[in-house]
């Protein structure tokens, strides 16, 4: 899209660098939380996941600004992300005090559900090494001027993390306006995260504050309600009934409280079950909405990075000057194949994507 003014890659070291938390995440496999025995480990974090996908998937230069505790622990995360092709420079090793106490590596606990049984997170992140950045801890100067980056993306999960964390978003994004590199945001509300230092009013407050940096603002069908405190007069709040009217009235909205969004993106999910939910995608730019077809009935294997995914496509397809229809198409293909296989982060090659874009089926590729 033309109205973003994105620098040249040849002027710049990276192409995307996001900035939040990346966990450790075990997954039980087809078992429960409390019932299982063994855990698969992968890594995994809102704001990472959009590096690498772009990294993995799209071939795009990637690196993470990120905190993490200088244990076997935390080499076990750094071992997993190298194995994501993100660059780690940037990262801020903490040195661990024996115990957790001072600082530790977050995990992340996720079962996927079944049918009528939800999928179900259980988060241990305090006191994380991510969780304690402050301003001052990066040099933004040398990240977007001296080495220069395409496009910067972070999110509402980041900001949520500890009373420090949003303003190391602030100076993170004034020095990316500074210096010419395109923002995105992803909202990503979380209930548990928000609810025991004020809820959805602390969470507005925050995200509100920082919604005026945004280039391209990104959430699902309630975080923009939930993080923006956005009421639409005569919207139908039944949000499971995935009216693309009621959202493109919340977008409206946000454009007319927020004119510097140059883009905005929703998704569209209704989880009939665990397994089977409707999926698609809405994309405002250049005064225009451009909308995927819904996708009925799609089967899911782990829902978890779905969101995650439709950002790194919906991003690829913007930064390659996509036509808007094609950006958002990029953006649900994606993010539909990541859903389709265990782990946050996405699994599948570009052909892949595309061939779901034009319509490919299910048939074995031999």
């Amino acid at each position: 899209m033309s109205n973003l003014n994105l620098k040249p890659a040849a002027n710049c070291r990276y192409d995307i660098l996001s900035l939040g938390e990346v966990m450790i995440r075990l997954d039980p496999g087809d078992n429960r939380i409390h019932t299982t025995r063994e855990f698969k480990v992968w890594e995994g974090g809102g704001e990472y996941n959009v590096a690498r996908g772009l990294r993995r998937c799209f071939n795009k230069r990637a690196a993470v600004v990120t905190a993490i505790a200088d244990n076997p622990v935390g080499r076990l995360l750094e071992d997993l992300m190298l194995q994501g092709g993100v660059n780690l420079e940037y990262i801020k090793w903490m040195p661990f005090d024996g115990i957790g106490r001072e600082t530790r590596v977050g995990l992340n606990f996720t079962e996927r559900g079944f049918g009528v049984r939800a999928a179900k997170g259980c988060s241990d992140r305090g006191h994380t090494a991510a969780s304690q950045l402050k301003k001052g801890d990066i040099d933004w100067a040398e990240i977007f001027g001296r080495s220069g980056v395409r496009w910067f993306h972070t999110g509402g999960i980041f900001a949520a993390l500890s009373e420090t964390t949003a303003d190391v978003i602030v100076e993170a994004v004034t020095a990316a306006k500074k210096y010419g590199t395109v923002v995105s945001y992803d909202l990503n509300y979380r209930p548990s995260l928000w609810k025991s230092i004020g809820g959805q009013k602390k969470a507005q407050e925050v995200n509100r504050k920082l919604a005026p940096y945004i280039d391209v603002m990104m959430g699902n069908e309630e975080d923009f309600t939930a993080c923006l405190g956005l009421e639409v007069s005569g919207m139908d709040k039944h949000l499971s009934k995935l009216d693309p009217s009621n959202f493109k009235k919340m977008i409206l909205e946000a454009v007319k409280q927020f004119p510097n969004f140059k883009a905005v993106a929703t998704t569209l999910r209704n989880a009939k079950t665990a397994s089977i939910n409707d999926w698609g995608a809405i994309l405002y730019a250049g005064g225009n909405f451009y909308e995927t077809k819904l996708r009925e009935n799609l089967e899911i294997y782990d829902r978890v990075g779905g969101g995650d995914s439709f950002a790194s496509g919906l991003i690829y397809g913007l930064m390659e000057g996509k036509t808007g229809q094609q950006a958002v198409e990029y953006g649900a293909a994606h993010g539909a194949l990541a859903m389709t296989t265990p782990g946050d982060t996405t699994t599948v090659s570009l052909a892949d994507v595309e061939k779901i874009m034009a319509g490919g089926t299910a048939r074995v590729d031999r």
